[in-house]
């Protein structure tokens, strides 16, 4: 993974948290924690965008797509 260098200004009170997570051995360092705070944050937005983005899914609609694929493939199904 390539890293890129950004600067960050954060309340002291957070640069304390952080701290006493990296002195507890929660993560190795200060950069690590933010890089992972920040990928949860994203991936956090990306799954509410698609939560967001189902829910305008019309279900009866959706449901008929699907029964409507199942009839033309049911005749190709091996009895069992």
């Amino acid at each position: 993974m390539s890293a890129v260098k950004i600067a960050v200004s954060l309340d002291r009170d957070l640069v304390a948290r952080l701290d006493r997570l990296v002195a507890e051995n929660k993560f190795p360092s200060r950069s690590r924690a933010v890089q992972e705070a920040v990928r949860d944050k994203l991936e956090r937005l990306q799954r509410s965008r698609l939560s967001r983005e189902c829910a305008k899914l019309d279900p009866d609609f959706e449901k008929s797509l699907a029964e409507e694929g199942m009839a033309e493939d049911f005749g190709e199904w091996p009895e069992y």
